[in-house]
């Protein structure tokens, strides 16, 4: 009888994996068909075993193809069922993140529109002239003058933030996880400068909001939830299993709702995102969001910059400990605009550091953000011969293209030494320029990323303050070398970022 039982279920698994061969045979051989370097992809997880069973994280395992292919302009592999491109020659890449956009315009969703609202609808998901709309909307957000208006706004959380640090003289407070403060000043500053919300983490570190940024953030739920969402988009949708649960769409929601309403009965107009969707009400010229829309771009904000820029500080804090001379030169740096803006820096003076800036482009260069960005083709295009022998390649509609943002950083042919944490590469006197489309830490072309120079800033402020009053240093917890996660599909470090806080004794009055 367990015989038969057991006869009847493997007939039925041979069965329906006989099956699945017949119909994704075709596609599983697309990239062999047209010639494409590539390695043979396993059924239903093509190419991605070792990042699903966590043996290499996303960076590491799309650098080991970058480097197997190192003749070819670009190459192949499988997203599970799906055939991808990806683009190894810089000139290529230029050639359809910036020449060639409108044929390469949207990113590869996997989020239903009328389950995931919040993501869906946010810029980064939005598609063709909707996005453009967007764009064009909240761009102004994001330029030079409102970076200054911004600066106080920013400077006011890191001086809270920096000054809880130096001034806390608890024994066991010394060491922390850096990453853990990182984290409760980059949620004070999306607070106040998309939300007008005044927050104080460090004082209160069970707000709601931070413990909302902490639920809807988790890097290893998040990466778990990404794989299933690709892997059975319709089985997660038949089960109505959401990206983003109803508590917390209820609580952004009610956040924003809440906001506007505050605003629209006291007059109160802030220099923030919220207040350009909210202006743009009315205006013929302007697309007209819904309040749906307008909650969906101020969480993607708070989404985008809540872990990602507290993990690139934290990598940042991790390297500066690390290497104790960079730490001292960055604050012989600090020590001199202090000097010259009589303990209060100004937007010109933060923004025009040198040295500073070289460290945070040589840390996004080691640890971007994210590891690929990629692309969807919506019009036909013709990829040049991969090697002078072959035939070109049509990219159709609908197909994806990846760009390998870790591998190029890490390439050898770019970057001398590309393990070594070296800011002196971004210096004048270097070889390295964050303008340099081997730079790509923030994409490129029309899509990079909008908030770019507001990460950049709000690094730039929190660094400046922290190691004006303190010295990192490396202490027993600190993991040496430091590994990256396998569990998470955006880099960071396994064992958090444990580091010795010391009070400096230089004097700072900042709050003139």
């Amino acid at each position: 009888m367990i015989i038969n039982i057991l006869t009847v279920i493997l007939t039925i698994f041979i069965g329906c994996f006989v099956i699945y061969i017949f119909f994704n045979y075709k596609k599983l051989n697309y990239l062999k068909i047209h010639g494409i370097p590539h390695v043979t992809p396993l059924p239903i997880l093509g190419n991605l075993a070792s990042i699903v069973f966590r043996q290499k994280h996303t960076g590491e395992f799309q650098l080991k193809l970058y480097n197997k292919f190192s003749n070819s302009k670009y190459f192949g592999y499988y997203d599970f069922q799906t055939p991808v491109i990806v683009l190894r020659d810089i000139e290529l890449i230029k050639s359809i993140g910036v020449k060639n956009f409108e044929s390469f315009q949207d990113h590869r969703l996997f989020f239903d529109d009328s389950s995931d609202p919040m993501f869906s609808r946010n810029l980064f998901a939005l598609k063709g002239q909707k996005w453009h709309d967007v764009r064009i909307l909240l761009s102004p957000a994001f330029t030079s003058n409102k970076m200054k208006i911004m600066f106080k706004l920013i400077s006011e959380c890191a001086i809270n933030f920096a000054e809880f640090l130096s001034n806390d003289e608890k024994k066991n407070n010394k060491i922390r996880d850096i990453k853990d403060c990182f984290t409760r000043y980059t949620n004070d500053v999306i607070a106040t400068c998309a939300f007008g919300i005044n927050v104080d983490s460090m004082k209160n570190p069970k707000n709601e909001f931070y413990l909302m940024g902490i639920d809807v953030t988790d890097p290893v739920k998040m990466s778990i939830k990404f794989i299933f969402l690709r892997m059975f988009p319709k089985l997660l949708k038949f089960f109505n299993i959401r990206f983003i649960s109803m508590k917390i769409e209820k609580f952004f929601t009610n956040v924003i709702s809440t906001t506007i309403n505050m605003r629209d009965k006291n007059e109160i107009s802030r220099p923030d995102m919220l207040q350009l969707m909210m202006d743009s009400r009315g205006e013929s010229n302007k697309i007209q969001l819904t309040s749906v829309e307008m909650t969906a771009q101020a969480f993607v904000f708070f989404f985008g910059g809540f872990d990602t820029i507290s993990t690139h500080v934290s990598f940042v804090a991790y390297e500066l400990a690390l290497n104790s001379k960079i730490q001292m030169k960055l604050q012989e740096e600090i020590n001199f605009v202090l000097q010259i803006t009589n303990n209060n820096p100004s937007y010109e003076a933060i923004n025009g550091m040198e040295y500073l800036d070289a460290v945070i482009s040589e840390c996004l260069r080691k640890y971007p953000i994210v590891p690929f960005v990629d692309r969807v083709c919506n019009k036909q295009f013709e990829l040049p011969p991969n090697q002078p022998d072959s035939k070109p390649f049509i990219i159709e509609p609908g197909m994806s293209i990846m760009i390998p943002i870790y591998a190029i950083q890490h390439d050898l042919s770019y970057y001398e030494e590309p393990e070594k944490f070296n800011p002196d590469r971004f210096l004048n006197t270097g070889n390295a320029s964050n303008k340099s489309a081997t730079f790509l830490a923030f994409g490129l072309g029309p899509r990079q990323c909008i908030g770019n120079r507001f990460a950049v800033l709000e690094t730039k402020i929190v660094l400046f303050h922290l190691l004006a009053r303190c010295n990192l240093k490396v202490c027993k917890k600190t993991n040496v070398p430091l590994k990256l996660s396998k569990k998470t599909f955006t880099l960071t470090a396994v064992g958090g970022y444990w580091l010795e806080i010391e009070k400096r004794n230089v004097k700072c009055n900042s709050r003139k």
